[in-house]
């Protein structure tokens, strides 16, 4: 029976190192799958236009982007969340009056706010991606802004409880560590856009498995059979069904291995 594999990207497939590439047991695995017929899919944080060449030359059947905010199967747009300009712009003030420092993301580029004050989590952000050749020059004074989801960075000088009180109607809020979180529209998720690949393929939860690394992978393991941890994600163990090896110890390899995918 055909099973289908979905994977977060940063400490999953590749480490979470900037510059760092997907390890050459990963490859072999990943060929050994699709040479045996089954799917493979990206499931990330991550939009569209920030998946890069080297994770789309692996050849994978579909992706998850944005926690959800928009699904690709085999090359086809199924689902694109977009949000309403005026839920954007009110967004912006709430961010603003509660002193945070966001960075939104969209399909088709990031967008910063260069009316707040500096972040090292955004500046560290922005600089990656300048230096990997992406436009960081579009703010929320574009005349065509808006956003799929977004982070934001906080501080002492944050007011984080009205921060989150007030994005709780329309947003999950993602707790990715001490100085930042990933705030995604409802109803999306990672496991809302899992949903929708079975249904597009007819295929069973029994014949899904994922795997991440971190807790913005959580929602992933409520849409499949099997929900597997890498060994290297700590906050991520305590959920999973099964644990595999550390991402540099042939994590990915060992998992599908285990699981019958080759």
């Amino acid at each position: 029976m055909k099973k289908i594999m979905i994977f977060d990207i940063d400490g999953t497939l590749i480490p979470e190192v900037h510059g760092a590439k997907v390890p050459e047991s990963t490859l072999k695995a990943l060929e050994l799958a699709r040479k045996a017929g089954n799917l493979l899919y990206i499931n990330t944080g991550r939009p569209y236009v920030n998946v890069d060449d080297d994770v789309r030359s692996l050849g994978f059947d579909g992706y998850v982007y944005g926690c959800g905010t928009m699904v690709e199967c085999e090359g086809e747009q199924i689902w694109y969340n977009k949000l309403e300009k005026e839920l954007c712009l009110k967004t912006v003030e709430i961010i603003r009056s509660c002193n945070a420092v966001p960075m939104y993301e969209r399909k088709d580029c990031v967008l910063f706010d260069f009316t707040m004050r500096n972040s090292p989590v955004i500046d560290q952000i922005r600089e990656n991606f300048a230096s990997q050749g992406k436009n960081v020059d579009h703010c929320t004074e574009d005349e065509d802004f808006s956003f799929d989801k977004f982070i934001v960075a906080f501080d002492e000088h944050t007011d984080i409880k009205r921060l989150m009180k007030e994005l709780d109607k329309d947003y999950f809020w993602i707790d990715r560590g001490p100085v930042f979180a990933e705030i995604v529209p409802k109803p999306c998720s990672k496991a809302t856009g899992i949903e929708m690949v079975l249904e597009h393929y007819g295929m069973d939860k029994s014949q899904a498995y994922a795997v991440g690394d971190s807790l913005n992978d959580l929602p992933m393991f409520s849409a499949v059979g099997k929900s597997i941890s890498m060994g290297n994600g700590e906050k991520l163990i305590p959920y999973a069904d099964y644990v595999t090896d550390d991402i540099m110890e042939d994590g990915i390899y060992n998992a599908m291995k285990k699981f019958g995918f080759f």
